[in-house]
């Protein structure tokens, strides 16, 4: 048997090193210790990390500039001229960006306007209230004002075209369509993903305010027709008077640009809906601003003695039956000094390039104006302005802030004369996190009031043969969106429209592709499809309309007692995995779509660039995790030993 080593045998004999930790010889009888391991230590959270935000929370708008009290008389001074100077310029791009609206609104009458006039010429479709408020979106949507479409229907309504009641399902159709202009806005943010995600879901609360409140309200109004009792019983009450104008404030302000760029005849519209042979061959660029009408007596031919105006003045010449009639003849006195006045391009080429400039500068004013408030609104003065807009009243009256923002969105709609504009100046405060989309919510409501008041006073101003049914129409609008807001505000739970548009805030911040998506489904196919069935008849309509709306709704209870009540629920309807991944999953169409922009940026040029401006590297702290020397050194003893 070999001698067993000493104990003051040397450290190269043991087969260890010098640096090696302490370690306790075999003794006889006595077992081996096991070498101390060190516990390890992680340094993950030694290593800064941002923490997980909310991202419906308002965003900290930080002071990243020297302190007012570190600044000299200089610094000072040239702090003040610089924030002036920011003020201005930003009045300024706000002031384009309205007037590029105003611009955007009159491209889209120029693209779509006479297809609007067909679209409302057709009285036995408008019968149908589902075809009526598909209408009233499509229509809203080509012509970019609600303002249009109302006047449109006014005009139908007064002539004798249409009735009361029918025009009651066009105004919501119209209600719904004039909220596509701010979710128009709001994509223009989508270059940040939490900016995009308020942005989207504060532009959307409106739609789906709108949308919830027609599903509830055009089928009680079909099976009771309240709008209507209530409107008529208000116009019969009160011996109302033709007044003089409705106040155009905005319009002072914003025609002497808008004016030197194009004017139109809206009377070619309401002319083809009202069913005018003259009208469709008639251009929507106005020529002449200044005409006079001179009414005289001629002799003109008439097809018989019975079509003749009075018997004095009625003879026959061979075949001709001829009678006097007061002819009314317009003389062209002053021409218009607009951009497009002496140009010979069809009106779809004209609207076109409009169209194009218009969402440039429309697309560059928002992007200046965001970056603007950026800048400005930054420590104290955010904090004092976010305050201002977001705090509650103290308890017991915190409930009467929401109906105090909504009388303020009501009031500023009325002094703007339009609710899309109104809107659409809030959506990028709600990107960048300046007014949550709590707070949003009443003010879009007040606008949507506004927007009424204001055809109130429109139709106020109407000729006394016009004065009941304008009256009559512009009330029951106006009750509409009273009736939608005690469905959809009081009570804090039925504030549905908030939730549904966080999620689809949060779907489109993850699949920015979906906002466009959303776009089309909801303002065009959707639309067309309802239309398409409309026009096929009730029957139709209801053979396919409520099967679909039935599997909807038996989705949604699913998905409801997925989230809450699992328990009550078969295993296979637990979850959707039984369904195919494209089915419950964007996971596939993602990919889809991201196949098809990566073969997009590699072959053109443009897309490369938006993309490029679109996507911005998102900066993630990596985690740092250090070897532990206790390991370490048992691993390497390990080896010694097997080397041994």
């Amino acid at each position: 048997m070999a001698p067993r080593p000493e104990l003051g045998g040397t450290s190269s004999e043991l087969g260890r090193d010098s640096n090696d930790p302490p370690f306790t010889p075999d003794v006889v009888g006595v077992p081996p210790k096991e070498p101390v391991i060190l516990p390890a230590y992680s340094t993950i959270a030694l290593v800064d990390e941002e923490p997980i935000m909310d991202p419906w929370a308002l965003p900290e708008l930080q002071n990243t500039g020297i302190k007012w009290s570190e600044l000299d008389t200089k610094g000072k001074m040239l702090r003040v001229v610089f924030s002036f100077g920011k003020l201005i310029l930003l009045l300024g791009f706000l002031y384009m960006f309205v007037c590029s609206l105003d611009v955007l609104s009159s491209a889209f009458q120029l693209v779509g306007g006479k297809a609007a006039g067909d679209i409302f010429k057709d009285n036995a479709v408008l019968s149908n209230p589902v075809a009526g408020l598909v209408i009233g979106v499509l229509v809203t949507v080509l012509v970019q004002s609600s303002s249009t479409s109302s006047s449109i229907v006014v005009s139908m309504v007064s002539s004798g075209l249409l009735g009361v009641r029918s025009a009651i399902p066009v105004i919501m159709g119209a209600n719904i369509g004039t909220s596509v202009t701010n979710t128009i806005v709001a994509l223009m943010q989508a270059g940040e993903r939490n900016e995009f995600r308020r942005a989207f879901a504060g532009a959307t609360v409106h739609d789906f305010f709108n949308f919830l409140s027609v599903l509830v309200l055009l089928p009680l109004e079909v099976a009771s027709g309240y709008l209507y009792y209530i409107s008529q019983l208000l116009v019969d009450t009160f011996n109302l008077k033709s007044g003089e104008d409705a106040p155009d404030m905005l319009k002072v302000i914003t025609d002497p640009l808008t004016k030197i760029i194009i004017q139109l005849d809206k009377s070619v519209i309401n002319g083809i809906a009202t069913g005018d042979p003259a009208a469709r061959n008639k251009s929507l660029i106005k020529i002449w601003c200044k005409t006079k009408t001179i009414v005289t007596e001629k002799n003109v031919t008439v097809p018989g003695v019975a079509n003749c105006t009075s018997a004095i003045d009625c003879w026959t010449d061979g075949n001709f039956t001829w009678t006097l009639k007061n002819v009314s003849e317009t003389i062209n006195l002053e021409k218009c000094d607009h951009i497009f006045a002496n140009a010979s391009l069809p009106d779809l080429v004209i609207g076109l390039i409009l169209l194009a400039l218009s969402l440039a500068v429309l697309c560059s004013c928002l992007i200046l104006i965001v970056k603007l408030l950026n800048t400005m609104l930054k420590g104290q003065v955010a904090r004092v302005i976010k305050k201002i807009l977001n705090t509650d009243f103290p308890f017991p009256f915190s409930w009467v802030t929401g109906y105090i923002a909504i009388v303020v969105g009501a009031g500023m709609t009325f002094i703007v004369q339009s609710s899309s504009v109104f809107t659409s100046a809030i959506t990028p405060l709600v990107g960048i996190g300046v007014i949550s989309i709590e707070r949003a919510y009443p003010l879009t409501l007040g606008s949507n009031i506004g927007t009424t008041t204001t055809a109130l006073l429109a139709a106020m101003a109407s000729p006394g043969e016009t004065l009941a049914n304008s009256l009559q129409i512009a009330i029951c609008h106006f009750f509409f969106n009273i009736s939608g807001i005690l469905l959809w505000y009081p009570i804090p739970f039925t504030r549905i429209p908030i939730r549904l548009a966080k999620a689809l805030g949060d779907r489109t911040a993850s699949y920015r592709w979906f906002a466009i998506l959303y776009l089309l489904l909801c303002f065009f196919i959707l639309p067309l499809t309802l239309f398409g069935l409309s026009v096929a008849g009730w029957q139709v309509l209801v053979g396919v309309g409520v099967p679909f709306v039935v599997l909807i709704l038996v989705v949604i209870i699913i998905n409801i007692m997925q989230s809450k009540w699992p328990q009550y629920l078969p295993r296979v309807l637990k979850n959707w995995d039984f369904l195919p991944l494209w089915m419950h999953s964007m996971k596939p169409w993602d990919r889809k779509v991201t196949s098809v922009m990566s073969f997009c940026r590699g072959h053109c040029c443009c897309c490369n660039c938006c993309r490029k401006n679109i996507d911005k590297v998102e900066k993630k702290t990596s985690l740092e995790v250090y070897d532990n020397l206790a390991l370490e050194n048992e691993d390497h003893d390990t080896k010694k030993t097997t080397h041994l």
